[in-house]
């Protein structure tokens, strides 16, 4: 398969989660819980490119959720540069061919995001801090990682990644 090809697949796949970002999200409950499509394609990005360009994009992303809540801006910013360059360089530690390292992957980009945007927010002195920290985070990691799989089961394919069960 060509080279090009392979880059118009995984570009389709990260317009698709970007549109069910913005068409789907806002209908499935509490944005608190509820799967964070743009940090998803950011991970599925991550898994195929270098920590330099992973972190380029997760600053672009970063600055996209910035723009969209601008409450404490350049959290995300920060947040998803660093989320995108760990995930880049933990691709080349880990091999991820098995669902349970990709949930976790999921996992713990999605967790890992939410601390450092509370962190580089300064919403640590809030009693909301711990709450989303505890409670919040890790339900929307557990939602982001299920979906994600499920986005490498359909998509595997398209992605050319190997998975073992």
């Amino acid at each position: 398969m060509t080279r090009r090809r392979e880059q118009y697949r995984l570009g389709a796949v990260l317009l698709l989660l970007l549109v069910l970002h913005f068409a789907l999200r806002p209908f499935l409950g509490d944005f608190r819980s509820t799967p964070d499509f743009i940090l998803l394609a950011l991970l599925v990005f991550a898994i195929r490119a270098r920590p330099g360009q992973a972190a380029v994009a997760g600053f672009l992303v970063g600055l996209l959720v910035d723009s969209l809540t601008p409450v404490a801006f350049g959290a995300a910013a920060l947040a998803h540069t660093c989320v995108g360059y760990l995930a880049a360089w933990g691709k080349a530690v880990f091999f991820a061919e098995n669902l349970l390292v990709n949930a976790g992957f999921f996992f713990g980009g999605t967790w890992l995001r939410d601390l450092l945007v509370m962190v580089a927010g300064r919403h640590m002195e809030d009693s909301v801090f711990w709450w989303q920290l505890v409670f919040w985070s890790p339900l929307k990691a557990i939602t982001t990682a299920v979906v994600g799989v499920l986005v490498l089961l359909v998509f595997r394919r398209w992605l050319q990644i190997r998975i073992s069960k």
